[in-house]
Parts: structure tokens; sequence; C-alpha cells
């Protein structure tokens, strides 16, 4: 079924960001079935509208001296919008933008929002453009003038009539529900809390019966992941049975998705939730180690985690979660590059001479009964290793990984030294409070390696040196 209180809104705005920039026109259409209304104000941002932006819309500093504040207008819009599924074009940054208004005058807004865009390409994938102008094109759309906010909300509702029309309600409405992934809630749970949630990056906690710990999950839009969990058309049991044991919900709110992803890991295997089986597992940490007897002969040993030097790990190669999983990965690189098991340590020789198994069904060079050299096999055994090569720290000591959303105007320094995850601060004050006790904060840990090594790569982040070894 398809929501029957809709507001169509659309805004002018001083800039992009809702943080720093204003409003400066308002137009919102309300629909309840067959009936539409339409309103729109002027607003004064009480700040300069630069000049390319009084260009780009319209809106000069001397159409809006005269008009209401936002303070002014708060309540009429917050009583058209109320109940209401808010429906926009780019909806993220109009609801952005209204949220961040009625915030500056310590008051709350919360809906569930549509996006237009979205249902625009979902429905119309072959079309090279989805914004209005385009939207205005492709559908034969008339709003009586060209621009403006009730024009453009005029627009909207003409696509929105067009969908219903031409794809049918249970399409629009499944639409819909895959946008907002309604939740269904237990009875237990104030559907009030999950509209607290914010739509930014962190991690939020599932308790269930006596505050026992359910699952730690992590997303960068919480509001949008958590919902999903209660979404009415669960599938899966597992998803379906947790959703139903949840008493109590709690979120950390982190600057981006990094701060997230190492929020989650540190805080699974403190807690050891109960439904995050993957990340919670007992995990014997362990990497093989290449080790010269001889001039010329390497072989490998298996050291574990807290023996092995991961700050310098020139000879080290693969972290693995267990001796099984060490051996089976080893078992395979030697199958795939014809080594010996023997000379790898995973066969024991039946007697003196006596060549591996591998070497009788052709799937080893011979270097157990000297066909091959020994040097010779172990230049083949590191080329086969060098996909398991740990990367070494590249820095003389510990760094501040910085994480910034320009939006909310935040930032997040995770501190790290030998890829050991130290602590995160918003603050000079708290960096250096972690760097003096990090001496005794922080083991090595692979899903934490894994994170940083795969964020350093591709320069998702910002790094500073903060302090030599």
């Amino acid at each position: 079924m398809i929501h029957a209180r809709l507001a169509f809104i659309e805004l002018e705005t001083t800039g992009a960001n809702p943080v720093r920039d204003r409003i400066t026109r308002i137009g919102v259409l309300e629909a309840e079935g067959d009936r539409v209304s339409t309103w729109s104000t002027l607003v004064n941002p009480q700040r300069p509208i630069p000049e390319f932006i009084q260009q780009l819309n319209g809106i000069r500093n001397e159409t809006v001296v005269d008009a209401p504040t936002f303070s002014q207008v708060a309540a009429e819009l917050a009583d058209r919008l109320h109940g209401r599924l808010f429906i926009a074009h780019h909806a993220r940054f109009n609801y952005g933008f209204v949220k961040s208004e009625f915030q500056r005058l310590g008051k709350s807004f919360r809906a569930d929002v549509l996006c237009t865009v979205r249902l625009s390409r979902k429905f119309f994938p072959e079309q090279r453009k989805h914004n209005l102008d385009s939207l205005r094109a492709d559908h034969d759309s008339t709003t009586g003038e060209r621009y403006g906010a009730v024009a453009d909300t005029l627009l909207l509702w003409q696509f929105w009539c067009r969908l219903k029309r031409d794809r049918g309600e249970e399409a629009l409405a499944a639409a819909i529900r895959q946008q907002l992934k309604c939740p269904s809630l237990p009875p237990h749970l104030d559907s009030a809390l999950l509209d607290d949630l914010p739509a930014s990056p962190g991690v939020y906690l599932f308790y269930g019966d006596n505050d026992a710990l359910l699952y730690v999950g992590k997303s960068v839009n919480l509001r949008q992941r958590v919902r999903s969990h209660f979404a009415s058309n669960l599938r899966e049991y597992k998803e379906m049975r947790l959703s139903q044991q949840v008493r109590r919900i709690h979120w950390h709110e982190t600057v981006g998705e990094l701060g997230a992803l190492l929020l989650e890991s540190r805080l699974v295997k403190e807690c050891q939730p109960i439904h995050n089986r993957r990340l919670r597992r007992a995990s014997e940490l362990c990497t093989w180690q290449l080790v010269q007897r001889a001039p010329g002969d390497y072989r490998l040993r298996l050291v574990s985690g807290e023996a092995a030097d991961f700050v310098r790990p020139e000879d080290l190669f693969g972290l693995f979660a267990n001796r099984r999983e060490a051996t089976d990965t080893l078992r395979k690189l030697a199958a795939m590059h014809e080594l010996c098991p023997i000379i790898l340590g995973l066969e024991k020789p039946a007697r003196p001479g006596r060549p591996c198994f591998a070497h009788q069904v052709k799937q080893c060079r011979g270097a157990c009964v000297g066909k091959e050299a020994v040097g010779v096999h172990s230049v083949r055994l590191l080329s086969a290793l060098m996909e398991l090569k740990l990367t070494a720290w590249p820095y003389p000591g510990a760094i501040g990984v910085v994480e910034r959303d320009e939006l909310r105007e935040v930032e997040e320094v995770h501190v790290v030294n030998g890829w050991r995850h130290l602590g995160s601060a918003r603050s000079e004050a708290e960096v250096q409070q972690i760097l003096l006790g990090q001496s005794g904060q922080g083991r090595f840990d692979q899903d934490t390696y894994r994170l940083l090594v795969a964020h350093m790569r591709k320069d998702r982040v910002r790094v500073r040196l903060l302090s030599e070894r």
C-alpha cells in the first residue's frame, strides 16, 4: 500500500553544506488522495548569498531582505510536513537542510524520506540523466512555470502520478518499501527510538533479555541499516529471529567508514556478542616464517601471532586464524606450484630417500629425492609465497589516520602504531592521551591489519605522523 499522506518538497539554499549554508526558499506540495495544496515562502538566510548562487537560482540578497527567517516559518513548515512521507529530488540534500535548520532552533525533525532521483533510476534506467530538467523533458511534464520551488514540487507530483498510472500502485509501493526498508517493530521496542537514529556512519548494538549483547553491526548509514533489521519482508530466519529478540538498541556515531569498521571489530572481540559468530570466534593467530636452514636452503615454520614481529615482517607470509587454516593454505600453494610436501613439512617421508606422494603422482619436481636442487626449490617457494607476503609498517612510529566529514565539520583521528589500533580521538588532547598510554595498548589483530592496509593502499584516508618509535 502506498503512503496516504505525502509532502513533496524543494528548497533553494545559499550553498551545498547544511551545516554552514541556509535555506532561501521553500516549496511544499501536500497530497492526500486527490486533494492537493501548495505552499511556498522565501526565507531570509540572515547571511549574504554568494554571487554565483544568485545567478544560479535568481534569488538575490535584496529579494529576501524582507522575507521571514526560518524561525518565523518553522512552525508552519513542521505542521505541513507532520506525519507525511518526505519526498524530494536529491532527498538527502533537502532533508539535511530542513533537519539542520530545526536543530539550530533546538528542535528535532524526523521523517521517512523518499528520493525521486532513485525512483527515476529504478523505473527508467535507460535514461542518461535524472535531474529535474531531464524529468521535465522526458515525461512531458508541464507546471505552468519552468522554475521555482512550487513548480518543482508540481513536477514531482506529476512524475509520481505517472508512475502510479503507468507502472501500477503495486510496483510503486514495492519501490517505496525498498527505499525505506519499512520497519516492522516487535511490540517491546519504541518506534521513537528508531527515529532518533542518525543517517551517519557508526556502530550499533542490539541487546536482548537481561541486557545480554546479541549483535554488533556497522554501517555508513545507521538509520537505514538498523531499520533494515526490522523490515517487514525479512526472509532470512536468522535475521527474523534476531529482530524478535532485541529489547534495547544503542549506537556510537563515527566520522567515517573506517572508524565504524575498527570500532565494530574491537567491540565484537571484547564483548563476544551471541550472533557475531564469524568475527568473535577465538583466534589462534599464526603466520608462516621463512628461515634459512643452510645456505640456499629455506624452510617454513609456523609461528604464533604473539611471537611474530609484524612491524618488520620481511620473512612473514600470511595471517591465519589457526594452524589448520595455515596448513590448508600451504597445501594449496604446494599443489599449485609443484612444491614438495616433505620439504615444506607437510608430510613425513615413509623412509629416508623415499619420494613424497606428490612426486609419485607427478605433482612434485623431486626435491625430496634430489631430482630438484634444494636451492631451486627454495627460489620457487619464495616466488609462490609472495602473494601472502605481509606489508611492513611503513612509518617510524605512531601515526594518525584522519577521517573528516565536511558536511558535519567533524574529524576523527585513529591512532595506529605497528598496525595496532591504539584508539580514536576527536581532539589533540585525546590523541596525546592515547600516545602516552600506547605501550600497554592494543595487540596485533588480523582484521585491523587488513582494514588499515586496504584503506591506506587506496588513499582513502589522510595520514599524520605523530611520533617516532
